[in-house]
C-alpha cells in the first residue's frame, strides 16, 4: 500500500491505501472501473484527533462518482465498527476532511471490485441453536482470499452468548489492518464493536444480550487456516432485555413500557417524563405514550437520506442527594427512509444500549379529482373519460408534520396493471415526457400534474398509472423535491429524504362504457327472447307427437281390417 496524497483517481481491481493526513484537510478520493461489478471498501484502522466530533473530523462514504452522489455512510471518532461498505454500481467516492488541531491522522482502507452474485460456502448465516460451532471457509485449509462472512447469533431471549475460538490463525498486524475478524454485541455490524482480533490467538467473547455478531474480512494475500469456534448461551438472572414496545406511522410515535418491566428497575409510572415533560402517558397494564410526531419535544433531523424523529423517556431518581436506583434512558427513533420506517427504540442503563426495532411505512395515496380545484375526488372504478379529455392526479401524504414535500418524479402508464407490458412514460426524472402533462410546483403534503387521456393501440382497453413519489424535508436547502427536471447526467445533485411508488386505475374510454351498455342490451334482449322461443318450441313439439298419434291410431285401425279381409270362412266337409 502506498501513501497516497490529499485525494486520487482509482481504477486498479483492488488496492490498500494508507493515508495520512495533517490539520485542515480536505481530500477525495475516487474509485471507478469500466467494469459491471460492485465495491467493497473497509476502513479497518482510523486514528482521528481525539478531540474532534462527527461534525468536525470525519470520512464521509458517496454511492457513485462524486460527493453529490446518495450518502452511503460515515466514519468519525465515535465509530463503534469496523466500517465495511459496498457500493451499488461501479463506482464510489469518499470524502476526508480533518480540523485544525496539530496532529497526524492515520487511516488505512482497502477496496476490491466484486460480482455481488459470487458465493462462498460456509460463509456466514444465522444461527440460532443454544449452542454451535462456526468455523471460516476452507478450515483447516487456507481461507480464500477477498473474503466478507457475516455470522448473526441469536439464541434465547433472558441469555447471553459466550463465544471461544478453540483455533485461531489470521495474518498478524499490529493493527489488524489486512485480514480481522470482528465481533459485535448485537445483531448489527454498525455499533457494539467487543473487539477486533488477528493473528494467532484463542481469544472469548461475550455478549451483553442473547444476540452476537461475527465478522470475518480477509484482502488478497497471505491467507492461513482461519478458526474454529464454539458459542454457548447462558442464562441471564434477570429481565435483561427491555420489555418496550415502539409504534411509527405517518403522524405519530407510540411507546408502550410494561410496568413489570419498570418495577424490576425499582421505577414506577409516575417517575416518566417525555421530553416535553407536560405530555403524560395513559397508563393501563402498560405505560403508554401516543403523541403526534411533531410534539412532546420529539428532535426531527435531516440525515440525507433519511429523516429521523427522535424523543426521550427520562427516567428520573427520586431523593435530593443520593440513589442507589439505575439511572436509565429510553430513545425512541422513528427513522423515515426508502419504502419503510424503521423504528428503533434504545435504552441506556449504566453505559449499555441494547434496542428492539419494528417496521411501519409512511401512508402515501394517489387520486384522480374532477377538476382543477382539487376539491372531489372521482370515486369510479374504473373511471370513464373522453379521449383527449384533461385528467387531474394528486399523489397525498397523509402525515402530521408540516415541513415535508411530494414531488412526482416519475410516472409511466400501461394497459396492464403489473406494468409487465408496454408502458409509455408521462414524467421521468421529473421531467415531462408527454406534451400535454403539466406539472404543479410542489405544495405541502400534495404532488400534483395533469394530462390529456389517450389510449393504447390494439385496442387494449385499459390505462394504470405507477408513479415514483419523493418526500424531502420543505427546510433543506436544494433538495431533490424543489429541484424540478433533472436530467440523466444531473440526476445525483439532489437529495431526497424516502421514496416509494404507488399505482392508480384503470382508466377508460367512455365508448368502451357505451359498448359495454350496448352490449348488455343485447344480452338482455336476447334473454327475454329465450322464454317465448322455448315457448314456441314446446308448442310445436306437442302438435307433432299429436299428429304422429292420429296417424299411429289410423294405420292400426287399417290393418286391422285388411287382417280380417284375408280370413274367410270355409265350409267343413261331411266326410
Amino acid at each position: 500500500a502506498g501513501v497516497p496524497r490529499c485525494g486520487a483517481s482509482l481504477h486498479d481491481l483492488n488496492k490498500g491505501l494508507k493515508i495520512e493526513l495533517n490539520a485542515n484537510a480536505t481530500c477525495v478520493w475516487q474509485i471507478q472501473r469500466n467494469a459491471n461489478q460492485t465495491i467493497r471498501l473497509v476502513f479497518s484502522y482510523f486514528k482521528f484527533a481525539p478531540s474532534s466530533s462527527c461534525e468536525t473530523e470525519s470520512i464521509k462514504i458517496y454511492d457513485g462518482p462524486s460527493t453529490n452522489s446518495s450518502l452511503l455512510g460515515q466514519v468519525c471518532n465515535d465509530t463503534d465498527a469496523v466500517p465495511v461498505l459496498q457500493s451499488s454500481s461501479n463506482s464510489l467516492t469518499f470524502l476526508i476532511t480533518t480540523n485544525s488541531a496539530a496532529f497526524t491522522r492515520n487511516f488505512f482502507a482497502f477496496y476490491y471490485f466484486f460480482s455481488p452474485e459470487t458465493e462462498l460456502e460456509n460463509c456466514g448465516g444465522l444461527l440460532t441453536s443454544p449452542n454451535g460451532t462456526l468455523t471460516s471457509p476452507n478450515y483447516p485449509e487456507a481461507y480464500p482470499e477477498f473474503t466478507y462472512c457475516v455470522w448473526h447469533i441469536q439464541t434465547a431471549k433472558n441469555t447471553k452468548i459466550n463465544l471461544q475460538f478453540q483455533d485461531f490463525f489470521l495474518e498478524l498486524d499490529k493493527n489488524c489492518q489486512f485480514d480481522f475478524t470482528a465481533v459485535y454485541d448485537g445483531l448489527s455490524t454498525g455499533t457494539g464493536l467487543i473487539g477486533k482480533v488477528c493473528g494467532r490467538t484463542r481469544p472469548t467473547f461475550e455478549s451483553s444480550s442473547n444476540a452476537m455478531t461475527v465478522v470475518l474480512f480477509t484482502d488478497y494475500a497471505n491467507s492461513y487456516r482461519g478458526f474454529s469456534a464454539q458459542y454457548t448461551s447462558i442464562p441471564l438472572p434477570g429481565p435483561v432485555e427491555p420489555d418496550t414496545f415502539l409504534k411509527c406511522t405517518s403522524d405519530s410515535m407510540e411507546i408502550v413500557l410494561s410496568k413489570s418491566y419498570l418495577a424490576s428497575l425499582g421505577y414506577n409510572e409516575t417517575q416518566l417524563q417525555l421530553n416535553d415533560p407536560s405530555c403524560s402517558p395513559v397508563v393501563t397494564d402498560s405505560v403508554i405514550f401516543s403523541f403526534p410526531l411533531t410534539s412532546c419535544g420529539t428532535i426531527k433531523k435531516d440525515e440525507g437520506q433519511s429523516i429521523t424523529y427522535t424523543n426521550i423517556v427520562s427516567l428520573s431518581t427520586t431523593g435530593n442527594i443520593i440513589t442507589r436506583q439505575k439511572a436509565l434512558q429510553i430513545i425512541a427513533k422513528c427513522k423515515m427512509e426508502n419504502n419503510s420506517t424503521l423504528e428503533v427504540i434504545y435504552v441506556t442503563k449504566n453505559n449499555i444500549i441494547q434496542n428492539t426495532t419494528a417496521v411501519g411505512r409512511y401512508n402515501v395515496s394517489m387520486s384522480f379529482y374532477e377538476t382543477e380545484s382539487f376539491s372531489e375526488p372521482v370515486d369510479q372504478s374504473p373511471y370513464y373519460v373522453d379521449l383527449n379529455q384533461t385528467l387531474f392526479a394528486q399523489v397525498s401524504l397523509h402525515s402530521s408534520d408540516p415541513n415535508l414535500l411530494v414531488f412526482v418524479d416519475t410516472c409511466i402508464a400501461s394497459p396492464q396493471p403489473d406494468f409487465g407490458s408496454v408502458t409509455y412514460d408521462l414524467i421521468r426524472s421529473g421531467c415531462k415526457k408527454d406534451d400535454t402533462v403539466v406539472t404543479y410546483p410542489p405544495l405541502e403534503h400534495y404532488g400534483r400534474f395533469k394530462f390529456d387521456a389517450f389510449r393504447f393501440l390494439k385496442h387494449l382497453p385499459s390505462v394504470y398509472l405507477q408513479c415514483d413519489i419523493l418526500i424531502c424535508d420543505s427546510k433543506a436547502a436544494n433538495s431533490r423535491c424543489t429541484a424540478g427536471c433533472i436530467s440523466r447526467q444531473k440526476r445525483a445533485i439532489s437529495s431526497y429524504t424516502w421514496k416509494t411508488n404507488t399505482v392508480i386505475g384503470p382508466i377508460r374510454l367512455k365508448r368502451d362504457l357505451r359498448s359495454a351498455d350496448y352490449s348488455e342490451s343485447l344480452t338482455k334482449a336476447e334473454a327475454e327472447e329465450t322464454p317465448n322461443l322455448q315457448q314456441y318450441s314446446f308448442y310445436t313439439l306437442s302438435f307433432v307427437v299429436l299428429i304422429s298419434n292420429i296417424i299411429i291410431v289410423v294405420a292400426v285401425i287399417l290393418k286391422y281390417q285388411t287382417r280380417q279381409t284375408g280370413y274367410s270362412y270355409q265350409k267343413i266337409q261331411n266326410s
